[in-house]
């Protein structure tokens, strides 16, 4: 499973709101609900994530394996 535990982390440490986010990514609120779900995200997202948040992939999500 993919984690975005990530992604909120580096907003508070960069002092962005989900409205910024929003605002500067042209993303939905469907889809920051999503990630706050950890569901499926598109890689053009979180690529536009990385760009406005200045970091890496890995500073935005993680992979966790299932518990089984």
């Amino acid at each position: 499973m993919i984690v975005f535990d990530g992604l909120w982390e580096t907003m508070e440490r960069k002092g962005v709101t989900t409205y910024q986010l929003r605002e500067k990514c042209g993303i939905d609120s469907k889809t920051v609900r999503r990630l706050k779900a950890n569901e499926n995200m598109e890689t053009k997202t979180l690529d536009k994530l990385c760009r406005v948040l200045g970091c890496g992939l890995a500073d935005i999500a993680r992979y966790v394996p299932d518990e089984k």
